[in-house]
């Protein structure tokens, strides 16, 4: 239990381990996710994707598709009733193609039908004349290549943005160079896009949808609807998991069109093939760095060219560059920078936001930088951070000064001193590379230890008008009073949920009458005011800093109220008055844009670091790794719910692992190779190792109750870690993620 101030039990307020409402229910498998939705006189939508990368469309004929029996409506871009293009940040992509595809799985038509069956054998049934073309699938000849066709009428560069800090002399006592690379990322939720449109009786929709920014889609939605924004209403229907993928349209439109169309309620449920041609990625990057350093490990310059794959169309890439162009030098003190940071457009398939948004990539170059260096200079990988560690006052690469507790030193020392496992039991195959598969009884294996340290932005940055609003009410439920919160923000699996009912029961814990199992939050939707997206580790911060804020309203009126009549009981008093409500916005601190030419700015609303250490045996025969152990420190300023973070920190160090050693869409010319669980590879409960945790509370003075965003951080530092304790054990540079067998087992190990 935690008090408040004035002595009262919390119960289940800030700071403890709340249970979550939809625990129970995920876990039985009762909980009603979004592909759940039915009505009796549904029809079920399908989707006709490109098969090329990049080709002419020469006709379209639907005429085959129309004459299955049970088809409602066969629609193309010949039926968006109004805008024909929607964009996260640029409308630059086609509700239904038009004239051409730029991507491999690019919707062309879409069909609603009474069985999803006969909808999918509708799509098949279209028939579609193509002439392919040469596809553009790589960034760096997207972006240098002056012969290279363009993607979009405007080019192929999506955003450059440099950075530069003093000046970078030419050679320093010690430099080291690398070229990096990461592969495709996919979010690999496990709720494929589905959602359900309804048309109204007023002329617009209701859609029921698993999203990250109700308001945001609505943005989109309307204009290609051709309807106000308030005829198309969106309820947050149960997520399946997020991590960036669902920020972006997939459904939306398609299913209000052929609603709209068909005057009936409309789903559609992507099978997990067509997902992962339905959404972003993360963006594959190219990366050149240089270090120059001091014989003594301090840095005096880092050079950095960073190249981003954005796909086929802009999505959030402009931020995404921003964010591994602002943090591409890491946590470290650097007196002279020179960065280049470029996103693409390509034929490949598109890319956006994904968890740790743009600081992954780089995180990867500049800590496999970092240990090339400490070896260059004879030093220990925690020692060469330690003489480099940023602090509370130093400057990032644009400037802007870490005004609040930055422990870096501090958290290496403590990573450092964490007793380490002791050694592989032989016996227990579990415990081996390859695992029960007996490809090793320890022959062959390897141990080695790697260091990885992360710098993640938290909220949304460079200017953005980043805010939250909630909405509180205290009324009567039969006799008893009850708290109301109402937001907008998408609970995606991340406990948002929790944490709100968590603020209102200690923003309320001087009425006991509202303890634990009085507070109630309702389905988030767009008859409140927007609250931004899941995404950016924000929510927290800011729809906690809403509610926090409009729970203070109401408690300063319920007090006002109860001291003109002293001695009333509050549900006495909500019965004469009347229910009491207030609606608040919360909005952080100002952010800056970059600036263009030199990428100076306070482009940042806070800042977040973790730091993980990675323990592996190697089975340098066969290439396979096992992860023996992960070790993590992170700064959470304040825990809200310590439970539900420490998840959150083995999630974040899960993908982390997965983009090590496993993780990788697989495109060649621009055709995605492995567009399913089979074959693109997710981390199980046998691959994730035990955790050691601590988490450090140094509060950030600007932030509702001192909290700092804790969910993407632990994605940066776990990758670069792995990779490093991999090299160890191997000797191999292994310059690309995920690491795969054959760049073990085709090269000769260090003996």
């Amino acid at each position: 239990m935690t008090q408040t101030a004035r002595g009262r039990s919390l119960g289940e307020g800030v700071g403890t381990g709340a249970i979550r409402p939809d625990g129970i229910l995920k876990v039985t498998g009762e909980f009603a996710y979004s592909s759940d939705l039915y009505l009796a006189d549904m029809l079920w939508g399908a989707t006709l994707r490109s098969p090329h990368p990049s080709a002419w469309i020469r006709s379209v004929d639907v005429g085959p598709a129309l004459a299955i029996p049970g088809v409602h409506a066969v629609l193309t871009h010949e039926d968006v009733p109004g805008e024909r293009f929607y964009g996260l940040e640029h409308k630059d992509q086609p509700v239904l193609a038009i004239d051409q595809v730029r991507y491999q799985g690019e919707p062309v038509a879409i069909v609603a039908a009474d069985h999803p069956e006969t909808a999918r054998r509708a799509a098949a049934a279209i028939v579609v004349v193509y002439e392919p073309r040469e596809a553009v699938t790589d960034a760096r000849r997207a972006l240098f290549d002056p012969a290279c066709p363009h993607v979009l009428p405007g080019g192929n560069l999506v955003r450059h943005q440099p950075v530069r800090v003093g000046s970078v002399p030419p050679s320093a006592e010690v430099v080291v160079t690398g070229e990096y690379e990461v592969g495709m990322q996919d979010q690999a939720f496990l709720g494929p896009e589905s959602g359900m449109a309804v048309p109204a009786e007023d002329g617009g929709v209701d859609l029921f949808v698993a999203t990250q920014w109700l308001h945001v889609d609505q943005d989109q939605i309307a204009p290609c609807l051709a309807l106000p924004k308030d005829k198309v209403r969106l309820t947050l229907a149960g997520v399946g998991g997020a991590f960036g993928a669902r920020e972006d349209l997939s459904m939306q439109i398609h299913a209000s069109m052929l609603a709209l169309r068909t005057g009936r309620p409309v789903k559609i449920v992507y099978g997990r093939e067509e997902s992962f041609f339905g959404h972003v990625h993360r963006h594959p990057a190219r990366m050149r760095y240089e270090h120059g350093a001091t014989r003594e490990g301090r840095l005096v310059y880092v050079k950095a060219e960073i190249v981003l794959d954005g796909g086929a169309y802009c999505s959030s890439s402009l931020a995404v560059v921003g964010n591994a162009a602002s943090l591409g030098v890491g946590p470290y003190e650097v007196p002279n920078i020179a960065i280049d940071a470029y996103g693409a457009y390509t034929n490949n398939p598109p890319c956006g936001a994904m968890r740790g948004f743009g600081a992954v990539q780089a995180c990867y170059a500049y800590e496999s930088q970092m240990d090339r260096l400490a070896e260059a200079c004879g030093l220990d990988p925690v020692e060469i951070r330690l003489r480099n560690a940023v602090s509370q006052g130093s400057r990032l690469a644009t400037g802007q000064v870490i005004d609040s507790p930055a422990p870096l030193a501090g958290m290496l020392r403590e990573l450092a001193a964490m007793p380490l496992p002791g050694a592989a039991r032989s016996s227990d195959l579990r415990s081996m590379p390859g695992g029960v598969a007996q490809t090793t009884h320890g022959e062959g294996v390897r141990r080695g230890i790697g260091y990885g340290v992360g710098i993640k932005n938290i909220c949304f940055s460079e200017g953005f008008d980043d805010y939250s609003t909630a909405r509180v009410r205290v009324e009567l439920l039969g006799d008893e009073p009850h708290v109301l919160v109402h937001t907008a923000a998408a609970e995606v699996g991340q406990g948002l949920v929790t944490v709100q009912a968590q603020i209102a029961r200690t923003e309320l814990a001087e009425f006991p009458e509202l303890g634990a199992g009085r507070v109630t939050v309702a389905p988030a939707d767009t008859t409140v005011g927007s609250a931004g997206s899941s995404s950016a580790s924000r929510q927290s911060y800011v729809t906690g800093g809403a509610v926090k804020a409009a729970c203070e309203a109401v408690r300063e009126r319920l007090n006002a109220l109860l001291a003109e009549r002293p001695g009333l009981a509050l549900a006495d008093l909500l019965r004469e008055h009347g229910p009491v409500e207030e609606t608040r916005e919360y909005r952080h601190r100002p952010t800056r844009p970059m600036d263009p030419l030199t990428g100076q700015g306070d482009s940042h609303t806070q800042l977040a670091l973790c730091v993980h250490r990675a323990v592996v045996d190697v089975d340098v025969d066969l290439g396979l790794v096992k992860v023996v152990e992960l070790a993590a420190v992170q700064d959470v300023g304040k825990m809200i719910n310590p439970t539900a973070l420490e998840g959150q920190i083995h999630g974040g160090s899960a993908q982390g692992l997965g983009l090590a050693l496993m993780e990788e869409i697989q495109v060649r010319d621009g055709r995605v190779l492995n567009p399913s669980f089979t074959d693109y590879l997710i981390p199980t409960i046998l691959d994730m190792p035990p955790m050691k945790l601590s988490i450090l509370e140094n509060p950030d003075p600007a932030a509702p109750y001192g909290l700092r965003g804790a969910g993407e951080p632990p994605t940066l530092s776990s990758t670069p870690a792995i990779v490093a304790a991999v090299r160890a054990a191997t000797g191999l540079p292994l310059s690309r993620v995920p690491i795969r067998p054959e760049d073990i087992a085709l090269s000769p190990a260090s003996p």
